[in-house]
């Protein structure tokens, strides 16, 4: 009876009614129902351009689309369009869908989006990049390779929380080839010598 509701309410032009019906679906698919059903209209409160209703569909994407390529396909310009977006909670918002849903066509896809997000203004913004790299390379190694220089140059950002992001970030790729990264080991003594972020240090 609940989903019979909810389908009526996705069909209104009203965002506010439509959003909700979207919030109500992810609460139902964390109970266990399937709402994949409703991919499209998950998809087009995406793409409201007021924030309180997007972030409710990029909450339901995250919950229903992994593990489903064809609707992460659907929205991949989306996911671009939002990472070059001119607000910072969008963006971020965008970048924990992404972390969320990444597999390899998408981390593909994104990589060069993800790398332009290193040189943003906005800590903000440059931290998630650098944490939702480490995602796109689980998905997609050779795309390390390709953007690996990018990533070093963020041990030496001008901000320390972006810095630390970038050190948990790279620990984490040496636990599975250590020898890669010998290179990195004057860098991080530097840190060690100079951080004053304890957490960074211990990592």
């Amino acid at each position: 009876a609940e989903s019979q509701s909810i389908k009526k309410e996705l069909k209104k032009s009203d965002n506010r009614v439509k959003s909700n019906a979207i919030a109500k679906l992810t609460y139902l698919k964390m109970l266990g129902f399937d709402s994949s059903w409703a991919a499209f209209h998950i998809i087009e409160v995406m793409s409201i351009q007021r924030f309180k209703y997007k972030r409710v569909g990029y909450l339901a994407a995250s919950q229903i689309f992994p593990q489903n390529q064809e609707l992460i396909l659907l929205c991949t310009n989306l996911l671009k369009k939002d990472l070059h977006s001119k607000h910072p909670f969008a963006i971020g918002t965008a970048v924990n869908c992404v972390a969320n849903v990444m597999d390899r066509d998408l981390a593909r896809d994104l990589l060069d989006d993800l790398v332009n997000m290193l040189t943003s203004s906005s800590v903000y913004v440059r931290k998630k990049a650098v944490l939702v790299l480490y995602k796109a390379f689980e998905k997609y190694p050779q795309g390390l390779r390709l953007v690996f220089t990018s990533l070093k140059k963020k041990l030496l950002d001008c901000d320390i929380s972006v810095v630390s992001c970038a050190v948990n970030v790279v620990c984490e790729l040496a636990r599975k080839r250590p020898k890669n990264y010998v290179t990195l080991v004057p860098v991080f003594f530097t840190l060690l010598q100079n951080a004053s972020n304890n957490w960074m240090v211990i990592k």
